[in-house]
């Protein structure tokens, strides 16, 4: 079952697609967060939705919001590597390959029966804890727009 709002944001430590590691706590502590799992690089919906992520990232910088925008995949951090090359990305790309799942599992947006992440979404509060949280068909492109105005409504 996906984590709700008012829940404890499970920390996690992975490496992004260059090899550095990513870590919430770490993250958290200097802006909000916004999560977004997505099932495997290179394909269709993920690739519209990295792109829009990508942007809305460069976005938050440059306007110094304290919210930061992390993907997450089960993909290896070489595959995260050369999907993040093809396109050009800029944003935090978190390998979620091994143990296979495990942040996905612990956000409860792991299907087991396919070894994927679900297309989650979470936004994390500076506490660490998630304001909110929602999952769409792997199918379907998000709209992260409504995600970003929970993280900016964090700031007051």
């Amino acid at each position: 079952m996906i984590l709700r709002p008012g829940d404890r944001a499970p920390d996690f430590r992975v490496p992004d697609q260059f090899g550095s590691t990513i870590h919430l706590a770490e993250v958290s502590r200097r802006s909000a967060v916004i999560l977004v799992f997505f099932p495997f690089a290179f394909s269709p919906v993920c690739g519209d939705e990295v792109r829009a992520l990508d942007d809305l990232g460069q976005t938050l910088a440059a306007e110094s919001a304290p919210i930061e925008v992390i993907g997450m995949s089960v993909d290896s951090k070489y595959t995260l590597a050369a999907w993040s090359s093809e396109r050009g990305l800029r944003l935090d790309l978190g390998s979620d390959f091994w143990p296979h799942g495990e942040v996905a599992k612990s956000y409860g947006v792991f299907d087991a029966d396919h070894g994927v992440a679900e297309r989650g979404v979470f936004v994390i509060s500076q506490t660490g804890t998630i304001v909110t949280s929602r999952q769409v068909a792997r199918t379907e492109t998000r709209d992260f727009s409504v995600d970003v105005a929970q993280a900016r409504a964090l700031r007051g």
